[in-house]
């Protein structure tokens, strides 16, 4: 996915600001004809994809969009409209002429906004969310009060995740390859177990695997939808450290560790001269690679602001879009945390699966980083967690630098690797997985395809 940094063509760009995407298309397959560089010639053929992907995450139709504005707030004026989409405030593209909106604009727009209106309604959010704070606040508190420090406070968790194939997706009789997350042994966790699945035959990939799954094939129905379902256990520990800055020693640059976790991976972890640049801001003359560390983590969780994003597979570089753009999801934020870290000499890495917290219906999809530090090793940064906390509980806040909580279940720990096996396919999410990958012989089998579920046991 390297060549996804190469930049479109000027006129194609022009074409996909203004809307007019059957013109960038065509123009798409005229360069396609010519003699180009191959690393243009893949990102144009990405091009195409990504296009698709785009459009499907801006499903909405304006009449739509103004029935759900209307619907959330029932006494809003045209007026008011028109100066949220004026700020920015409301996510849309142009196709063709029309507007479509951001599946999920409403919730960002409660994100951006500080009017009246918007503060009140997050606010009777924030009332109905109380307890699930509370007893993440109480988790920690109970953390940092026992003293204990290195691995604590396990948990042992079972869960159930089922995919389901909607019906007539794939002709009858063609094998559909499926990858559900599995956990990871290491880490925080331990004594992960299967306890069943279906189909009955799998493929494990081994418990250290960067990008763990459980790989399963099956024939597509010709009469009714397709279920990839799969039962595992596990403990998982949180945890908590005291870290003595003086105590922090001096990296050897020459380790396998420091080459490949200070090292670009693009496109989305990439050393432009602006990152450089703001990272050089961030961090001053701060020679100590942990107080570097906690200076980049300082500025992100007080300059980002938390949104949804469309798709990860439609941005061209993710740590280039949330630099210069200050918003994004936690995963967003995680990358450019990892971005500034290792461009500062700062060994840092990605980790993602699932937050569990005991007060909600179950799971969900989450992402968050690491960082090393001689002589204690990896370290935990929620910056999504630390960017919320920040105002609200100073304690909980320092929390997410350095350590972690012990609801979490751990698929990956690095981006953009390969499954086992791998997948013939451009991935739904090149970037990790905790949703699951289907496709078929000719193709990838995108997320509009098929639904999850992920239930407590």
């Amino acid at each position: 996915m390297k060549y996804r940094y190469a930049r479109l063509p000027e006129d194609i760009l022009q074409l996909e600001h203004s809307g007019n995407y059957r013109a960038a298309i065509k123009r798409i397959y005229f360069l396609l004809g010519k003699e180009i560089p191959n690393d243009l010639r893949y990102r144009l053929e990405y091009e195409l994809e990504r296009i698709e992907r785009l459009k499907k995450s801006y499903p909405i139709s304006e009449e739509d969009a103004l029935d759900l504005l209307y619907s959330e707030f029932p006494n809003i004026s045209k007026e008011i409209i028109h100066e949220w989409i004026s700020k920015g405030y409301i996510d849309y593209i142009v196709v063709e002429g029309k507007r479509y909106y951001f599946e999920r604009f409403v919730r960002n727009l409660l994100f951006l906004c500080d009017d009246d209106i918007c503060i009140q309604k997050r606010n009777e959010i924030s009332e109905r969310q109380y307890h699930i704070r509370e007893e993440l606040r109480s988790h920690i508190n109970r953390i940092v009060n026992e003293g204990r420090q290195g691995f604590v406070n396990p948990r042992r968790v079972r869960v159930r995740m089922k995919v389901t194939l909607k019906f007539g997706v794939v002709p009858e009789g063609e094998i559909i390859r499926c990858w559900l997350p599995f956990p990871r042994v290491g880490d925080l966790q331990e004594s992960v177990k299967l306890l069943s699945c279906s189909p009955e035959n799998y493929i494990l990939a081994p418990k250290d695997h960067p990008q763990r799954t459980i790989y399963f094939e099956q024939k597509a129905l010709g009469d009714a939808s397709l279920n990839f379902w799969v039962e595992f256990e596990y403990t998982v520990r949180a945890f908590y450290r005291i870290i003595n800055p003086r105590s922090v020693a001096p990296y050897n640059v020459e380790t396998d560790l420091y080459q490949k976790y200070t090292a670009e991976q693009p496109p989305h972890i990439v050393f432009s001269r602006y990152i450089k640049n703001l990272a050089n801001e961030i961090v001053g003359d701060e020679e100590n690679p942990y107080l570097r560390a906690h200076k980049i983590y300082e500025w992100v969780t007080k300059n980002m602001t938390y949104t949804y994003v469309p798709e990860y597979s439609t941005f061209e570089s993710i740590s280039e879009y949330v630099s210069r753009n200050l918003r994004g999801d936690c995963g967003f934020h995680a990358i450019l945390f990892i971005t500034l870290c290792r461009v500062s000499g700062i060994p840092a890495r990605w980790q993602s699966g699932w937050y569990a917290n005991p007060r909600l219906d179950g799971p969900s999809p989450h992402d968050w980083a690491q960082f090393y530090v001689e002589p204690y090793g990896w370290l935990y940064a929620d910056l999504s967690f630390g960017r919320y906390w920040r105002n609200r509980d100073p304690r909980v806040y320092n929390f997410y630098f350095g350590n972690i909580d012990s609801f979490r279940t751990i698929f990956n720990v690095d981006i953009m690797a390969n499954f086992y096996p791998n997948k013939k396919h451009i991935r739904s999410d090149p970037v990790d997985n905790q949703r699951g990958e289907l496709e078929w012989d000719k193709g990838n089998i995108y997320y509009d395809a098929f639904s999850y579920d992920i239930k407590y046991i």
